[in-house]
């Protein structure tokens, strides 16, 4: 039995949607649930060659026997979560996901909100999905829950019920969280961030589980850092610089150009120190070595990056499981067994 949270260690954006979606395929937990802010963060993932931008969905859909549940500390909009049910219907996620009674509901009063809002929308750089000012009706007790809303009656159950009974029972429950931590309300950059915290603490609350049921605590770093919207970035480079490199990324959500800087070891250690990682997962290796590229055994990687990633490791103190070297699940090198055995 083990329950395992994954969280992003940066600004978001980097790369939980494939590592969720390996886990998810590789490990086969019984369960995957959804934590984090609402359909303002998207997951990109890739399996066999067709790719998928979810907001809501929990991105280990493609695993068909799990039970995909949305915790309770998730926004939800009816229109984002019927469409991926339809948008994902060959993977036959009707009938298996569900969301807590608890779920807090966005309207279009707080989408119209958060776009109107020249503060929000312009200088601290939001999505416009509605979820600050969901969260702060939310706040002020005046919000819908998705008990509330009947058209959602048939997808609504005991998340925590139903998750605290699997890992009595001894079965796996996979824990992804969204967005990073340099967005947490509370340890982000301030007033640069999301609206609420991002940390694997606040993840595992979102869902109903205890801090002493969370067995792993998985955090992902790219291998550079990318940003979307404003906000402080001390390892910024240039665009300029950022094209030399070949590293042009844009946001799932908004399609917004993501700013691009180099890896930050001492935020990635504060990063680590306040989540509680057990395991760090490395993405986009090969977009900084490209001889790397589809690489999936460890000695392949050239010396060049090995020392990169072991010079983050020892900076870092927690072990590297997993590196990502290219969009596909195939693509990845998974050190647990030699790691944590």
């Amino acid at each position: 039995m083990t329950c395992t949270i994954l969280v992003g260690g940066q600004w978001g954006d980097e790369g939980k949607g494939k590592c969720i979606t390996y886990f998810c395929t590789q490990d086969k937990p019984e369960i995957i649930a959804r934590a984090g802010v609402g359909p303002n963060a998207g997951h990109s993932v890739e399996f066999n060659g067709e790719k998928y931008g979810l907001r809501l969905t929990p991105s280990g859909f493609f695993n068909k026997e799990a039970r995909l549940l949305i915790g309770a500390g998730v926004l939800v909009n009816p229109e984002v979560f019927e469409h991926e049910l339809e948008y994902l219907s060959k993977y036959a996620v009707e009938g298996r996901t569900f969301m807590d009674a608890n779920c807090a509901i966005i309207t279009e009063k707080h989408t119209k909100q958060d776009k109107d809002s020249a503060y929000l929308s312009k200088k601290i750089g939001t999505t416009g999905s509605g979820c600050g000012p969901a969260n702060a009706d939310r706040i002020n007790r005046t919000i819908d829950y998705a008990k509330d809303v009947p058209e959602l009656e048939k997808y609504i159950t005991d998340v925590p019920s139903e998750i605290n009974k699997a890992i009595d029972e001894g079965k796996d429950v996979f824990i992804e969280g969204s967005q990073g931590f340099g967005l947490s309300l509370y340890y982000g950059t301030y007033p640069y961030v999301t609206s609420k915290d991002t940390c694997a603490s606040t993840a595992a609350a979102d869902v109903g589980v205890g801090p002493t049921k969370v067995d792993e605590v998985i955090v992902i770093f790219k291998s550079y850092i990318t940003r979307v919207g404003e906000g402080p970035f001390p390892t910024e480079i240039s665009p300029e610089e950022a094209e030399k490199m070949g590293i042009e990324e844009y946001g799932v959500v908004t399609g917004r150009k993501r700013r691009v800087g180099l890896f930050d070891k001492d935020f990635a250690k504060r990063s680590c120190m306040i989540n509680g990682a057990t395991q760090i997962a490395l993405t986009c290796i090969d977009r900084l070595y490209p001889e790397c590229a589809k690489v999936n055994k460890y000695e392949d990687l050239s010396q060049e990056a090995r020392d990169y990633i072991e010079d983050i490791e020892e900076s870092v103190g927690v072990p590297i499981t997993i590196i990502s070297t290219g969009p596909d699940l195939a693509d990845t090198i998974d050190l647990r067994n030699e790691k944590l055995n």
